[in-house]
């Protein structure tokens, strides 16, 4: 090797998903806009705050809380989870979108805040609250992204996805929601 041979950079992708599938997938939506489809949990108290939420046949999810809300601090609390599902959400349709356009990623990374209180003690004797007044008062997202494509084009990439994510529009948006006893 001579002295004067320039350093090349190798720029490695992240693990691509199924293009053709995608594409597929996506024609079935356009042939049938109104299908859906049903997520389903099971989740068991262990005790004090800890819960473990089994979905199919994985690991169960473990949520607990804090130590100064009373909880053992074993797992992430349950805001922090929305926000972990959030997240996720988001890097899914951000890698579907950016598969879609054939742009390949190198590097995908979200962080996410928000802003939640409880002064309400869950409905324990806190503040009398009305519920828009709970729960997540904002949420912010930052994306660190690096693939193929020019700067504007990922931020396109970005927002596109965040416009059709399903559980970024089931928090900016009210849902039809019921809570009963199990027959």
């Amino acid at each position: 090797m001579s002295a004067s041979a320039a350093p090349q950079t190798v720029t490695t992708y992240l693990r691509p998903i199924d293009r053709d599938g995608l594409l597929k997938f996506a024609e079935k939506g356009r042939a049938n806009p109104g299908s859906r489809g049903t997520n389903k949990v099971h989740t068991v108290v262990d005790g004090q705050y800890r819960t473990l939420s089994y979905v199919g046949d994985h690991t169960p999810v473990v949520v607990d809380e804090p130590l100064h809300l009373f909880g053992e601090n074993t797992a992430p609390a349950p805001g922090e989870v929305v926000l972990s599902a959030l997240g996720g959400c988001l890097a899914v349709g951000i890698t579907a979108v950016a598969t879609w356009k054939q742009v390949r990623l190198s590097r995908l990374e979200l962080r996410l805040e928000g802003d939640i209180g409880n002064p309400a003690a869950w409905g324990a004797g806190g503040a009398e609250k009305a519920p828009e007044d709970m729960g997540f008062q904002a949420i912010r997202v930052s994306v660190t992204i690096e693939g193929d494509a020019s700067r504007e084009e990922l931020d396109e990439i970005v927002r596109h996805a965040n416009f059709y994510s399903p559980v970024a529009n089931s928090m900016r948006n009210p849902i039809p929601f019921e809570i009963g006893l199990a027959e």
